[in-house]
């Protein structure tokens, strides 16, 4: 009934710059908290950034200062700007939802299907 798709992800020099985007669309009622997850290779999933539906944000402490989250609630869609990348920030990473679809008045979470970024040295 939902579906988060994700872009943006790419491969980009250290110091360098990508935006991501996550768009919700279904039978959408409303979307709750709308975050971005990443998951290196080896490693578990980590939470990067949260938005609420009311726009308060909060980071992941490495991430802070070069990373924004944002997000249009008209366009059920959260992005995620990254600035100053480092060859850590390589990962796949993932949009996450909290979204009640229109037939119903319990919330539920929802994943995308990750977009890789790769910085390189």
């Amino acid at each position: 009934q939902v579906q988060l798709v994700e872009s943006g992800g790419g491969l980009v020099q250290a110091g360098g710059s990508l935006r991501l985007s996550c768009a919700a669309s279904g039978s959408i009622k409303s979307i709750g908290p709308m975050n971005w997850y990443r998951q290196a290779p080896g490693k578990q999933r980590e939470l990067v950034a949260v938005i609420s539906s009311g726009g308060n944000t909060n980071y992941k402490d490495s991430v802070k200062g070069r990373f924004t989250i944002s997000r249009d609630n008209a366009k059920n869609t959260v992005y995620l700007q990254m600035n100053s990348l480092k060859p850590e920030d390589t990962a796949v990473y993932y949009c996450y939802a909290v979204v009640v679809v229109s037939t119903s008045n319990v919330p539920r979470s929802y994943w995308g299907q990750g977009t890789q970024v790769t910085v390189s040295s």
